[in-house]
Parts: C-alpha cells; sequence; structure tokens
C-alpha cells in the first residue's frame, strides 16, 4: 500500500493533470481511443494513463481482498475530493445476522425539512471491496445535488462471507429502513434504493425482495449493475481483456470469491438478469450505463427485462464513460457531469 506522502504527491499530480484543457490533454496523451464506436473521455483517458504510470492494479486484481480494500479506499478518495453536505449521522441498522454500519446524508437544503425522499444506497466493490467510506464522496455529491437523503449501508463482503450473505443483508437494512422512516425523518411514500456495479445488483435484489414482500418503494438507481453472471455479453468480450479499470481478471476474482460453489449463480437472486419471470409491483427504474464498461449490456439487458415485465424504466449510456465513473466527483469535468445528471435524474424521480 502507498504511503500517506505518495498518496498526497499522486493526488496533487492527479488533480492537476485532470484540470488541464482538453486541449492539452488531448497534445499530451495524442490519439483517441476509439472502440465500439465510441471515444473514451479525454480525461479518461488521461486518468487510466496516471493509473499506468504509477503502477496502480486494475480492480480487484494482484491482492487478497484484505490487501485491495484500503487500495480502493485510497483511489476513490483521491478521485472524490471534499464534497459539502447538511448534516450527516452515523447510525447502525440492523442486518439480516446482526447489526451493520450505516452513515446517513442530510443534503443542506433538507436540513429541519418535513419528512424528505430517501434513497438506500449500497457501495460497489465486486461484492468483496468498498464500504462507507469508499462511497463518502459520491454519496455527499449525490445527496447535496439531488436533495434527497442518501443513507448509506455497509454489508457483509465476501469472500469472507459469500452468497447470499450480501444479499440478505441489504434487504434487512431496506426492512428497517421502512420500519424506521419516522426516526430517519424519511418520507414513506418516497423510499427507494441505489447502488453502483455491485451496489446495483444488490438494489435489484433488494427492490424484487421488497416486491415480493410488499414493502413500499418508490425508484430503484441501478448504476452500471452486475446482473448476470452466467453469460458473457458482448461488452465483456470488447473490454474485459483490456485495462479499463474493470477487467476480466477482476471479475473473475470476484465472481470467484462470491461464488465459492458456481452452481449458486443460477439463483434467482445471484444472476436476476437470468431471470424469465420478476414480482410484480417492481419499483419504477433508471438504469445507467457506462460506454467502455464490460457490465454495459448486461445492465442494458436488464432494463430490457424490466420493461418486458411492464415496469416503467428509463436507461441512460455515458458513451465516453469507464465502470467506476459515478466516484469522479472532485476532479475533471466530463464524469462530474454526468454524476450531477444522475442525482438530477433521482431528484425527478421522488420529487
Amino acid at each position: 500500500m502507498p504511503s500517506s506522502l505518495q498518496t498526497k504527491v499522486e493526488t496533487v499530480v492527479l488533480r492537476a493533470a485532470m484540470g488541464l484543457p482538453e486541449k492539452v490533454q488531448r497534445l499530451l496523451l495524442g490519439k483517441p481511443v476509439v472502440l465500439d464506436g465510441q471515444t473514451l473521455a479525454v480525461e479518461t483517458q488521461m486518468l487510466l494513463k496516471l493509473q499506468d504510470l504509477t503502477h496502480q492494479p486494475p480492480l480487484g486484481v494482484g491482492m487478497s481482498a484484505a490487501e485491495a480494500r484500503p487500495v480502493t479506499v485510497t483511489q476513490a478518495q483521491m478521485v472524490a475530493g471534499h464534497q459539502p453536505i447538511g448534516a450527516l449521522r452515523e447510525l447502525v441498522v440492523d442486518g439480516a445476522e446482526g447489526p451493520i454500519a450505516a452513515r446517513l446524508y442530510i443534503p443542506s437544503s433538507r436540513v429541519g425539512a418535513d419528512p424528505v425522499p430517501t434513497l438506500m444506497f449500497i457501495h460497489g466493490g465486486g461484492m468483496a471491496l468498498g464500504d462507507l467510506d469508499s462511497h463518502d464522496g459520491a454519496c455527499r455529491a449525490l445527496a447535496e445535488r439531488s436533495g434527497v437523503q442518501v443513507l448509506s449501508i455497509d454489508y457483509r463482503l465476501a469472500p469472507e462471507h459469500p452468497y447470499p450473505a450480501a444479499v440478505e443483508d441489504c434487504f434487512a437494512a431496506y426492512q428497517w429502513m421502512v420500519k424506521n422512516a419516522d426516526a430517519l425523518n424519511a418520507d414513506p411514500d418516497r423510499l427507494a434504493v441505489g447502488g453502483d456495479s455491485a451496489g446495483g445488483l444488490l438494489s435489484v435484489t433488494t427492490a424484487i425482495q421488497a416486491a415480493e414482500a410488499g414493502l413500499p418503494m418508490a425508484f430503484q438507481l441501478l448504476i452500471y449493475p452486475a446482473v448476470d453472471f452466467q453469460n458473457r455479453s458482448r461488452s465483456q468480450e470488447l473490454f474485459g481483456p483490456r485495462r479499463f479499470f474493470l477487467t476480466d481478471d477482476g471479475m473473475d476474482q470476484f465472481t470467484a470469491w462470491y461464488f465459492p460453489d458456481p452452481a449458486r449463480k443460477a439463483d434467482p437472486l445471484g444472476s436476476p438478469g437470468c431471470r424469465t419471470e420478476l414480482p410484480a409491483g417492481l419499483a419504477p427504474a433508471h438504469v445507467v450505463t457506462a460506454g467502455f464498461d464490460p457490465l454495459r449490456d448486461e445492465g442494458e439487458a436488464y432494463a430490457k427485462l424490466l420493461a418486458d415485465h411492464g415496469v416503467a424504466v428509463t436507461t441512460k449510456r455515458y458513451p465516453s464513460m469507464i465502470h467506476g465513473f459515478f466516484n469522479i466527483v472532485g476532479l475533471g469535468r466530463e464524469a462530474r457531469s454526468y454524476a450531477a445528471e444522475i442525482a438530477d435524474r433521482l431528484r425527478e424521480a421522488l420529487a
């Protein structure tokens, strides 16, 4: 793990490089990256180049889960910056087998307000990495921009706690949020679930279980969700072998940690994107994908599955982005603007 001084120096360099005018970045980087009719954002190309120069490994590659977790937090904090928020509350909520940590982000516009719309946010990290701190900046930015209160939750991670531990924890936490809406100053008619990557998967499974149980849910925010562990999509073929942050090696490692019994991949809550039936009453959804993300096609296929079952769903692909762009809220221009668009969509959904 890099030293604190090294991290500070790398952060300064990263901020300076990402803040250069686009024409200067292009001059430094040379030829654009074009694949599948899409052009990678020049600032993203710069970010990936700097990661290569500083020998930062792709997500989940070359380390144990325990070794990778602090690296994941450091990388996330480097791109998150210092985001303002109206108020914070550190909480403990119910997990499936005991209490789990949570953090409530109250936007400035909602401090002291009447019951407010509230999103339970589930962090990404391949079901094995990530925590409240790795997504702190993204949750602050999401809450403050959207005006929606965000309850970010921890959950048990693989490989120590393989499938279905995370699925069970997230549903238990959502049940807790519904029961404790008054204590959270949450509007029970405007409760939602959302997350990125693995958090998108766990948002999907939470929404499905909530519909089956008849629990209220107004919206799902699914940011490049991983929903199919049985099939290999075209976007995985295109982008998995390349170094666009999320790679085949990383996905294979996460999958092995999460599913030590490969047969469980076929479970209805293991690969929900492979389901042929969905419960009635699923909440409306917005599905976000990134053009250079191996998970792109399965996210869009899940949006189609929702639509085919009569669920109100909107989709948005950001063609120039890579997996993980939602966390880049503290530097650059393009990724930040798209994270703001996602927050705007959340605000509209729960208005």
